[in-house]
């Protein structure tokens, strides 16, 4: 593996172009039809062969090497997402009101640029990689890839990686550890229903922005009171609606909306329990102020936990690259669905640090001046073709 990096310093020209390319182009989520367009064309000019349209948009490879062996998962996100963006780059985003603000484009030029070596090496290992360029990260997408698209099973995998470029560490900085690293999230929609009237004769009335203000505060009890505080958990209010515009009316309900995260299991079964000590705090408030709820919760996706061995070995591919000094400690309670794969199989997210004030690719994910140091590019590629080739038995 003397040589990976001087072959990964031959493509870093392709593998930045490949990065504007698809950042000029973002698209929705299950919407990225233009995106899954290129990476088929360039994956069949691997000579590889292409699955398209897995859950619609998504796009699968193997590589097949000299035999039988274990499987490898290698997986990047495509979709945009629903922003305006204001870099004022030469490649900026062609489509309006869209944008890769959080480093999706980067993800899908390191992974077909590891694919293009990986496709030139693949006398050197046993075994086959499974490239998944997977559609809607943004809205947990990756369950629908994965039961459709049999990933998993066709052949059986063994094991899987994936990426994340990551504005708030430092370029050239590498972030991969065993256990939990992003968070679960619940999205809830809850109504506390009362008795509308007017605010000149409240006794007659059940108010509900009241019982909501008292619910609000109470669940902050959860995270700080409930839960050990050793195991992280976010309740935020992401949005609260109530009545119309007059000021002198006391409306009849208050819509909540919000999202619950954790960096833990967090089933019912589990000994922290966030969601049903939410709805608990949630009923008793409505109860105390003779008032309904209803409360629905919207899945996201699990917490994403590193496996211990798959950690190892990309973290020792990555001290080979950057230094053992560069690996730096990172978790955060961000969602993302690579979760879903975690928990199938062996699995290990590692953060490729992009940061650079100097360069302005501080600004934060999802933020419409976000961009990235594409200097940090070739060392991403190089650490996912060298921990496949280990894992491979190269």
């Amino acid at each position: 593996m003397a040589n990976l990096g001087h072959e990964t310093l031959e493509l870093a020209g392709e593998l930045v172009a490949l990065r504007r390319e698809f950042h000029a182009h973002p698209e929705p989520g299950f919407g990225e039809r233009w995106t899954a367009g290129r990476i088929a064309a360039f994956l069949r000019g691997l000579g590889l062969e292409v699955q398209e349209r897995v859950a619609e948009t998504g796009v699968t490879a193997l590589i097949r090497g000299n035999g039988g062996g274990k499987t490898l998962l290698l997986r990047a996100d495509m979709d945009g997402l629903p922003l305006e963006e204001q870099t004022g780059l030469p490649f900026a985003s062609r489509n309006r009101g869209m944008m890769h603000a959080c480093g999706h484009d980067a993800h899908m030029a390191v992974l077909l640029t590891a694919a293009k070596m990986l496709s030139r090496m693949k006398d050197r290992f046993s075994g086959t990689v499974r490239l998944v360029f997977q559609p809607n990260e943004e809205i947990a997408g990756a369950r629908r890839m994965i039961d459709e698209g049999r990933l998993l099973s066709d052949p059986p995998v063994d094991g899987a990686m994936a990426l994340h470029v990551w504005s708030g560490i430092p370029s050239g900085k590498i972030s991969v550890q065993a256990g939990p690293v992003m968070a679960a999230m619940d999205e809830f929609r809850a109504v506390i229903r009362g008795k509308g009237g007017h605010t000149g004769a409240p006794h007659k009335a059940a108010d509900p922005v009241l019982a909501a203000a008292n619910f609000i505060s109470a669940a902050q009890m959860i995270q700080t009171r409930e839960i050990d505080v050793f195991s992280p958990t976010l309740v935020m209010f992401g949005s609260v609606h109530a009545g119309g515009q007059a000021s002198n009316i006391i409306p009849e309900e208050v819509s909540l909306a919000g999202t619950v995260r954790y960096l833990y299991s967090g089933g019912p079964d589990s000994p922290e329990r966030p969601l049903q000590r939410f709805e608990r705090v949630l009923a008793g408030i409505c109860a105390a102020s003779g008032m309904d709820y209803s409360l629905e919760w919207i899945p996201s996706n699990p917490c994403l936990v590193n496996d211990p061995g798959m950690a190892a070995l990309v973290r020792d591919a990555a001290s080979a690259v950057v230094g053992a000094e560069n690996l730096v400690p990172y978790t955060c309670t961000a969602g993302e669905d690579f979760a879903e794969f975690a928990r199938e199989v062996p699995s290990v997210f590692f953060f490729v640090g992009t940061g650079n004030r100097e360069k302005g690719t501080d600004y934060p994910q999802h933020h419409p001046k976000f961009d990235i140091d594409e200097e940090t590019l070739p060392a991403a590629v190089e650490i996912l073709v060298r921990s496949a080739l280990v894992f491979l038995g190269a």
